[in-house]
C-alpha cells in the first residue's frame, strides 16, 4: 500500500504543486484573453488614426499626439491640416475653450503651407480676439487657401478693429492665395480697394462670396467682383449693394449661371433708411441667364419701409420675414412671386391671413415649405390652403396658436383633415411651456 501511494504521489505531485500549476494555467488564459480583447493602439493604421484626429478639438488632438510615435507622426501629416478652424476668445469673457496660442504658433510654423480650408471663429465680442485673428491672418504668407471664413458669433468683434489693420491682414491672404474659391467675410470692415486686390489675384477661381453687413463696400465694389469673377456661383450681400448694373453683370454671356443669390434687406432705424427699386427688366435678364437660381431674401424691415418691394413680379424663391409684416405686403407676395418655394412669416398681427394664404396657394405653384409664427389663420382657410397645395408641402410648420377654430373645424379635427390632404401624419407645433 505504501509503495502504491508513493507511486501515485510521484505521478500527480503534491497539492501545493497542483495549485501552482492551476494558477499558471489561469494566468496564461488571462493573458491570451487580454491579448485578444485589447487592441494594439500604437499599431493602428494611420489612415484610421487620421480619421479620428479630424474629429478632435485641437487641444485633444495635441494631447493624443503624445501617446506614441505613430500617433505623433499622424499629428503632423499634411492631410490633417488642410481644413482647420481657429477658435478665438478671451478667458475672462467666455467659458468656451480657445485655440491655445502656442499651438497656433506651431501650426503656422509647421503647417501653414498645408492649410487650404480655414475659418476663424470669434466666439466673444472682445476686440482682443478679433485682433488675434488678424495677427494669424497676417502670418499666412505661405498659404494657398481655397476657403477662408471669418465668423463672429458675437458682435461687433471685427468691426471694432482699426480698418487699416484688418485690411492689411486680409490682403496678405488675397495676395498669397492665388486660388481662393470660397470667401465668407460677413460683419467685417472690408472695403472696395481690398476687393480689387481679391479680384486681381483670385478672379479665375472665386466661386462663392458672402459679405453681408460690410458697410465700407459700395455697389461699385461688388460690381467689380461680378465683372471680373466670371466663375462666381454663390453670392450673399446686403440689399444696398444690389443694383441693376450688378444683375446685368451677373447675366452677361461670360458669366456662369449663378446658383444661389442671398439678399439681406435690413433696417436698424425705422424711417431712416431709403430703399431703392430694382427694375423688372434687370430681374428678367438675370432669370433668363440663370433660370434655376435660388433667390433668397431675408427681410428685417418695419411696416412703412416695404413700399418699394413686391410692386411687380420678383423672382424670389425663399422668402423670410423676420419682423411683423402686414396683410397688404403678404397679399402682394401672392401676386408677384410665382417662383416662391419657401415662405416664413415670424409675425403678422391680429388680422387673419385667410385671403392672403389662399392667393399664395393659387399663384405660387412651386411652394413646398411654409412657416407661420405669431399670425392668425382660420382653420377652414388653412385646410383649403393645404388642399390646394397638396402633397408638395414637404415642410409645414404652424404654431397651434396660429389656427383659429371656426364653425367647420375645431383644433382636434384639423389634425386629421390636414393629414388627409398631405398624405402623411401632421400636427401643429406646440409652444414650449418652460
Amino acid at each position: 500500500m505504501k509503495r502504491g501511494r508513493k507511486s501515485n504521489e510521484a505521478t500527480h505531485g503534491s497539492p501545493a504543486e497542483a495549485a501552482d500549476e492551476e494558477s499558471k494555467r489561469h494566468k496564461m488564459t488571462d493573458e491570451k484573453y487580454r491579448a485578444v480583447q485589447s487592441p494594439d493602439w500604437a499599431n493602428l493604421l494611420q489612415d484610421i488614426i487620421l480619421q479620428v484626429f479630424q474629429y478632435l478639438p485641437l487641444l485633444d488632438r495635441a494631447h493624443a499626439s503624445q501617446v506614441c510615435r505613430s500617433w505623433n507622426q499622424v499629428f503632423h501629416m499634411p492631410d490633417l491640416w488642410r481644413c482647420f478652424e481657429f477658435e478665438l476668445n478671451q478667458p475672462a469673457t467666455s467659458y468656451l475653450r480657445a485655440t491655445h496660442p502656442e499651438l497656433i504658433k506651431q501650426i503656422i510654423k509647421r503647417h501653414s503651407n498645408h492649410l487650404q480650408y480655414v475659418s476663424f471663429k470669434v466666439v466673444d465680442s472682445s476686440k482682443e480676439s478679433a485682433e488675434a485673428a488678424c495677427d494669424i491672418l497676417s502670418q499666412l504668407v505661405n498659404c494657398s487657401l481655397k476657403t477662408l471664413g471669418l465668423i463672429s458669433t458675437a458682435r461687433p468683434s471685427f468691426m471694432d478693429l482699426p480698418k487699416s489693420h484688418f485690411i492689411s491682414a486680409l490682403t496678405v491672404v488675397f495676395v498669397n492665395s492665388k486660388s481662393l474659391s470660397s470667401l465668407k467675410i460677413d460683419d467685417t470692415p472690408v472695403d472696395d480697394p481690398s476687393l480689387k486686390v481679391l479680384v486681381a489675384n483670385n478672379s479665375d477661381t472665386l466661386k462663392l462670396l458672402k459679405m453681408s453687413s460690410c458697410p465700407h463696400v459700395s455697389p461699385a465694389g461688388i460690381l467689380c467682383v461680378a465683372d471680373q469673377c466670371h466663375g462666381l456661383r454663390e453670392l450673399a450681400l446686403n440689399y444696398h449693394l444690389l443694383s441693376d448694373e450688378l444683375l446685368l453683370a451677373l447675366s452677361s454671356e461670360k458669366h456662369v449661371r449663378l446658383e444661389h443669390l442671398r439678399i439681406d434687406v435690413v433696417s436698424e432705424n425705422p424711417g431712416q433708411t431709403q430703399f431703392h427699386t430694382i427694375q423688372k427688366s434687370s430681374w428678367d435678364a438675370f432669370i433668363k441667364h440663370s433660370p434655376k437660381v435660388n433667390l433668397v431674401m431675408y427681410f428685417f424691415l418695419y411696416e412703412e419701409e416695404f413700399d418699394p418691394f413686391f410692386r411687380y413680379e420678383t423672382p424670389v424663391t425663399h422668402l423670410y420675414f423676420g419682423r411683423s409684416v402686414s396683410k397688404d405686403v403678404l397679399g402682394r407676395v401672392g401676386m408677384t412671386c410665382p417662383r416662391l418655394v419657401e415662405l416664413v412669416v415670424c409675425a403678422n398681427g391680429l388680422r387673419p391671413l385667410d385671403e392672403e394664404l389662399i392667393r399664395i396657394a393659387e399663384r405660387c405653384k412651386h411652394l413646398s415649405a411654409i412657416g407661420l409664427g405669431e399670425c392668425e389663420v382660420s382653420c377652414s382657410a388653412f385646410v383649403e390652403f393645404v388642399k390646394m397645395c397638396g402633397g408638395r408641402l414637404s415642410q409645414l410648420s404652424i404654431m397651434e396658436e396660429v389656427l383659429i377654430p371656426d364653425q367647420k373645424y375645431s383644433l382636434e379635427q384639423i389634425h386629421w383633415e390636414v393629414s388627409k390632404h398631405l398624405g402623411r401624419v401632421w400636427f401643429p407645433d406646440m409652444m414650449p411651456t418652460w
